[in-house]
């Protein structure tokens, strides 16, 4: 198997990448368990997807493009997302993390990239914790996630139906260094004996 160039771009997406990302996430939609979506998008329905992860800010998506060109256009490899955890304001500081990668770019070190880029540039953001959803069974997506210091924190069983089965999703949570959040002021419930 051919190794990726250490050369790789890893950017900001924009929406020149919208066609490629949108084409990634169609194929776990329409071929795996490890989304939970059941119908493929259309690129103008992954716009406002796109546009939730702006350039700066704790929600960020990173692509990865391949240095050789199709057609005078890099190829995109694959993206990474951090995405809220869930809507209300005291999860501000929780993330959800994620990697897709085009298929002919699996296991040969572009999730770890994007990771790597992902996590540096969230260390300038008031983020405390990252978590992952990972489908199961993906035990290229623990590895990667452990690699990066995830622990496993619990698996919700038979959560979801796909395929006419239903599927586990453990979930990974990790903490994250930021290099501008206030310190954690103690709590003074905490104290009181």
């Amino acid at each position: 198997m051919p190794q990726i160039p250490t050369d790789v771009q890893v950017k900001p997406g924009v929406e020149a990448d919208l066609q490629a990302l949108t084409d990634i996430y169609n194929h776990y939609v329409r071929e795996t368990a490890l989304t939970f979506d059941t119908a493929a998008f259309t690129p103008e329905e992954r716009l406002p997807w796109l546009r939730s992860h702006p350039e700066d800010g704790p929600h960020r998506l990173l692509v990865a493009l391949d240095p050789d060109t199709r057609h005078n256009a890099p190829h995109v490899l694959g993206y990474a997302t951090s995405s809220p955890y869930r809507p209300k304001a005291a999860y501000g500081t929780s993330v959800e993390v994620s990697v897709y990668l085009d298929p002919g770019a699996t296991g040969r070190g572009v999730g770890t990239q994007l990771y790597r880029a992902l996590f540096e540039a969230l260390a300038d953001e008031d983020v405390h914790r990252a978590y992952a959803a990972i489908a199961q069974p993906n035990e290229p997506s623990v590895r990667l996630h452990e690699a990066f210091g995830f622990r496993h924190v619990g698996t919700y069983t038979e959560v979801g139906r796909k395929f006419s089965r239903y599927w586990d999703v453990s979930w990974y949570e990790r903490p994250l260094l930021s290099r501008t959040a206030p310190s954690a002021s103690p709590d003074p419930s905490r104290s009181r004996r």
